[in-house]
């Protein structure tokens, strides 16, 4: 009592957590995280080599951001659309029928800030609490907590680097379960490259003509990072077409990661039930964004063909020095910038001061620590036998940073 009147002190910080349980069931982005181990060292001042985002090292064209200033001078600063720009919807409806021979209208398509935001409204408009999404492994790591938050159940699909890390159509038939409500999945894939082929998909298509209630989550971000032919896309087969969803984006193909620019292409029910839920949580996606998205689209893919070029060329300097390490695994990746090397060979291992390599995890920070290359654990993406490397880095970076990753797993005993 203070003055004769009662005072109550509220200690929130005495109950085990005063967050939802939404977000204490959520896991840490091990992508973001090592990336912020990377830096927090390189801020000490050591040289450190970073392997462990999926982000180009190339500038955004110039095309581009033109576009951009001119948006800026003729005052595109306004709240944008919720699904975007009707210019922007109509130039990504020109580019799925001119590139992939999918014929949807500029209703059926919802710009979001990002892919990431894209899969995560798909998810939260389709997922009930104990509805089934089935992932193959290994996958990116936000897709299985993309699915925690709305409730669902992750029902996994394992592969490995013998099968090229591709699911058979066998395998993913027997993981379907009267709750199974959707299958999501990347191609070309982030962890592994892996590119499904036109007969793969064909395959799979088949399966879900069977199960009419099962959607399918296409993300495609990596379609323009494809070294094996022209993209294919599992909604060109029509049976199965009005419940594929496609997610892509500019970030990858138009190095345009920090303009967070990302769209889905669906049936229109979908479509209008993403455009609802954006419009409570984040509204129209940045309008210069959008703006320099419509000349991205419209100008051509001449600036996509160049940093094509010297991922090829990277693809094949990192598989050689990656075959070079004595206890690496891996194989040549059909698409996207990453190799998924099997790294067991290492666990059970001790580092010079007595620590046991347990985990890829365990191996990712060691790396870091001892060779100063930042790559990301496999366990992360839901195969422990394995780490994720980028190689959207120049020549010279790579050369290094696989001379140094020989050098550390050479110390372990």
């Amino acid at each position: 009592m203070i003055n004769g009147e009662h005072v109550y002190i509220c200690n929130i910080m005495s109950t085990t957590s005063y967050l939802s349980d939404r977000i204490n069931n959520l896991s840490e982005s091990a992508t973001l995280k090592m990336t912020k181990l990377g830096r927090e060292l390189a801020s000490k001042g050591i040289n450190v080599i970073s392997l462990s985002v999926g982000e180009p090292d190339f500038n955004t064209p110039d095309n581009v951001k033109d576009a951009a200033k001119k948006a800026l001078d003729e005052n595109y600063t306004r709240y944008s659309p919720v699904p975007g720009y009707p210019e922007l919807r109509q130039a990504i409806v020109n580019k799925l029928q001119n590139e992939n021979g999918l014929v949807y209208e500029p209703s059926q398509i919802v710009v979001s800030t990002g892919a990431k935001q894209s899969l995560s409204n798909v998810i939260l408009t389709l997922i009930n609490p104990g509805d089934e999404v089935i992932i193959p492994t290994p996958y990116w790591v936000s897709y299985s907590e993309m699915v925690v938050l709305a409730e669902g159940k992750s029902v996994f699909i394992d592969t490995d680097i013998d099968s090229d890390f591709k699911i058979t159509p066998a395998q993913l038939e027997a993981a379907i379960t009267p709750k199974t409500k959707l299958f999501m999945f990347s191609s070309p894939c982030n962890p592994t490259g892996s590119v499904y082929s036109k007969d793969e998909l064909a395959a799979l298509a088949k399966v879900f003509e069977k199960y009419p209630n099962i959607f399918i989550l296409s993300d495609e971000i990596y379609e323009h990072i494809n070294f094996i032919d022209k993209h294919e896309s599992i909604a060109q087969f029509e049976p199965i077409r009005d419940r594929v969803i496609i997610v892509n984006g500019f970030s990858k193909a138009f190095a345009m990661t920090g303009w967070r620019l990302g769209y889905i292409a669906a049936n229109k029910e979908i479509a209008a039930a993403n455009d609802k839920l954006q419009g409570q949580t984040t509204s129209g996606t940045c309008s210069i964004a959008q703006r320099a998205g419509i000349i991205a689209y419209n100008d051509g893919l001449e600036s996509v063909q160049q940093m094509k070029e010297a991922f090829v060329r990277r693809r094949q300097l990192v598989y050689d020095l990656l075959n070079d390490i004595p206890g690496v695994k891996t194989n040549l990746p059909e698409g996207a910038f990453y190799f998924f090397p099997e790294i067991s060979s290492f666990f059970g291992k001790k580092d010079a001061k007595g620590n046991v390599i347990k985990d890829s995890s365990d191996l990712a920070l060691y790396l870091l620590n001892e060779g100063h290359v930042a790559t990301v654990g496999g366990d992360s993406f839901g195969n422990n036998n394995y780490i994720r490397l980028s190689y959207a880095a120049s020549d010279e970076a790579l050369t290094e940073a696989l001379r140094r990753i020989k050098e550390a797993l050479s110390k372990l005993s």
